[in-house]
Parts: C-alpha cells; structure tokens; sequence
C-alpha cells in the first residue's frame, strides 16, 4: 500500500491510500474519508470488536479492499505519521488516536486499571502486532518518540500522551514544588524500557490569552487573588 500526504494549504490536509488488488485497511474513522475511488463493493463497514466495551458508544470501522484508493481529510492542526508493526511491537494505544492499519495486523485489547480510567475516561488500550504491517497515527501537532528510563521517571502531561510500552509502569502524578504542582495539569509517571509516542501540540487558554494582549498585571491579579481565574476576565 502507498501513502501519500499532501498539504495544499496551510490549514488543509489530505492522505491518500493506494491499494493494489491483494491489499485491504481498515479506517477506524470513517468520516475521514472524503473521497473513494474503486468499485462500491471494497467498501465494507463494521462494528469494532471494542465496541461491547463501552456503553451506549458504537464504533464502526471501514475495511478498503484494492484495487482502490481512498482519501482522508486529517482535522487542522493534526498530523498523520505511519508506524511499522512488527512482531515484537508492545506499545499500546488509544482508539481514537488511530487512522488505519492494514489487513494482517491483530489487535489486542488491553483493559486498563479502575484509576487510569478515572483519568483517561477511555476503558481499552489497543495493541498491534503482525509479521509486517502498518499503522497510521493521528496526533494534534507533529509526533515525538521520547526514551524512558527503567528508574529515573520521566514525567508527561496526560493529554499528550498518545502511545506508551506494554511493560512500562505508569502513575497519574504532579511534580515540582508547589507552586508547581498546583498550576500543571494531571501528569503521568512512567518508567519503563522502550518509547513513548507524544502529541506536541497543547491548548493553553491562558497563553492564547497573553497572546491576545491580555495585560501583566490581569494574569498577576487571576493567579494570585481567590478565585482570580472566575472573576476576571
């Protein structure tokens, strides 16, 4: 299968997926696609096997048999990166970070802790393994692999978190002093061998703020008065 990406514009951006007439992907998010060219009947939609896990949540995928080619719309702001899968591959995901795989790729659910899910509001991890497969992954900004330490944690903020190693241990934490740990949000503590895959881009409504104009001594006054961050805008 080939993919190409392109960005016409700055704020628009399209994948495309060539498939030869041996080769199926499957689209875990079928109103991506924005156009289809093939015959109708390689276009096959089903329930997820996840979706019994999750209340009242139905969630169809689209199995793209070749020869075809489809094309996806990716949201502004968000990138598509492919990941080879290998035999040996143990990093688990969510969902939602997922845009495709191909066919010969098995997925594994992993159902997380009582407390990962307090915090994450997702019940199942995904894992991916096969011969030889490949996985596009939707992430909001440009994706980063980061090492981990077996002992030393490294510390990362929960929304950026899209990817983590099976055997890697994590606990939802904050850190710094605490002025620190009062002005960050819910982080996770990992330690581990292996990669973690992050998601760069992070919606901060205090520096799109400062960004605006919004003057010193307002953001002083929000932060240090009680309930500053309600009563002034």
């Amino acid at each position: 299968m080939e993919v190409i990406q392109e960005a016409q514009e700055l704020h628009a951006q399209m994948t495309s997926l060539h498939l030869s007439g041996d080769e199926a992907v499957y689209i875990l998010h079928p109103r991506q696609i924005i156009a289809f060219q093939g015959d109708s009947a390689n276009r096959e939609d089903r329930f997820m096997d996840i979706a019994g896990m999750y209340r009242k949540r139905k969630f169809i995928q689209s199995r793209i048999s070749g020869p075809s080619c489809v094309m996806l719309g990716l949201p502004n702001g968000y990138c598509l990166k492919t990941l080879h899968i290998t035999e040996g591959s143990d990093l688990l995901f969510e969902w939602k970070h997922i845009l495709f795989y191909t066919e010969g790729i098995h997925v594994e659910r992993r159902v997380q802790t009582l407390k990962n899910v307090l915090i994450t509001k997702e019940i199942v991890k995904m894992k991916f393994h096969a011969d030889d497969g490949l996985l596009g992954i939707l992430s909001n900004g440009p994706l980063y692999s980061l090492q981990l330490h077996p002992e030393q944690p490294t510390y990362v903020n929960i929304g950026c978190l899209v990817a983590y190693p099976e055997n890697a241990t994590l606990k939802p934490c904050v850190y710094g002093n605490s002025i620190a740990s009062q002005n960050m949000n819910v982080q996770w503590e990992i330690t581990g061998t292996g990669h973690v895959l992050l998601q760069t881009n992070i919606n901060d409504r205090q520096l799109e703020h400062d960004l605006e104009g919004d003057g010193l001594v307002k953001r002083i006054m929000r932060e240090t008065i009680p309930f500053g961050g309600i009563f002034i805008r």
